[in-house]
């Protein structure tokens, strides 16, 4: 998960683990130069660039602009070890999307296994060629299924990962309950559900946030050009809670891509996140969140707290143990 700066408001899936860039919107990013001719030995030729390829695929671009899984299983490792002082090796990703940070858990460790729930196929299948294809027989360590993730059941794992914000889907009290008391139930004795989410004072507003991504790269390793992510507050309800939220792209060449993600969400607080785990029957429900650096910037470092100060923009993982 990456983590806002201090000046930031709210990521969509996943947080800055940099400092958010802003931009004047008008702006392009484009910076192709012309080509000089260059002199030869007895004539002139015109080198030429190679052009760079332009790349329109809405999951190669919110991969690179968003998920940071590493960051997410080194963290799910490092809470769960420090619990149960054994590594971690069965875990369940739930609204797995792409899978990718299935793919990437059953890649560090031969003795991982995973379990990935979607219910859009398209998406499951994008995964699979992207992800798992290129694995090998190490793709055999994984299982996806195409579901609700509420009605999976499956044979108990060590941890739920649900992250990316998909559980703010659940807009009533009694259905987020309801999911946590399933994730529950699919968890061995001690088990952990990782959730992550995101608040402060400009989550609550409507706003836009633009961030250059430039050293990303696709699945296969390719370089992509750098672009612009963009994350747009639609509309806050304050008497609901209620959210909707756009991601654009902005390409190398000036191409936008409106509206690549539309999210209609209810923006949880973390208060009601641990009440409802505790009503869903889980003993304990902690709150890690990062510090800040003395220059403003997030620290990248997220402890467990009873108390935080409100910022701007914050990132936490809620975690509830069985």
């Amino acid at each position: 998960m990456q983590v806002p700066g201090r000046p930031s408001g709210a990521p969509p899936s996943g947080a800055y683990r940099t400092m958010t860039t802003r931009f004047d919107s008008s702006c392009s990013i484009a910076d192709i130069s012309r080509n000089n001719p260059a002199m030869g030995a007895n004539k002139i030729k015109k080198k030429t660039k190679k052009s760079r390829p332009v790349i329109t695929d809405r999951h190669i671009l919110y991969e690179g602009a968003v998920q940071e899984v590493e960051a997410d299983l080194d963290f799910m490792k490092r809470v769960f070890r420090r619990r149960h002082k054994r590594p971690l090796r069965l875990i369940r990703e739930d609204f797995c999307g792409t899978a990718k940070l299935t793919a990437e858990w059953i890649s560090q460790h031969p003795d991982n296994r995973a379990i990935g729930v979607d219910f859009d196929q398209p998406t499951l299948d994008w995964g699979i060629r992207h992800h798992f294809a290129p694995l090998g027989d190490i793709r055999k360590r994984a299982r996806l299924i195409c579901d609700d993730v509420r009605a999976v059941s499956g044979p108990p794992v060590d941890a739920i990962a649900a992250f990316n914000f998909s559980y703010f889907i659940f807009k009533e009290r009694d259905a987020l309950r309801n999911y946590y008391r399933h994730a529950r139930s699919c968890l061995k004795k001690g088990g952990m559900l990782f959730m992550d989410a995101f608040g402060g004072t400009q989550s609550m507003t409507t706003n836009h946030e633009y961030r250059d991504i430039s050293g990303a790269r696709m699945p296969d390793g390719t370089k992509i050009p750098k672009y612009v992510y963009e994350w747009e507050h639609r509309n806050f309800d304050v008497i609901t809670n209620h959210i909707l939220c756009h991601i654009h792209f902005e390409l190398h060449d000036g191409t936008r891509i409106e509206k690549a993600f539309t999210y209609d969400w209810r923006l949880w607080t973390l208060p009601e996140m641990q009440e409802l785990l505790l009503e869903a029957g889980f003993s304990k429900a902690e709150v890690y969140i990062h510090g800040w650096q003395p220059d403003g910037e997030a620290d990248s470092v997220f402890r467990l707290r009873k108390h935080y100060d409100n910022e701007e923009g914050w990132i936490a993982y809620v975690v509830g143990v069985k």
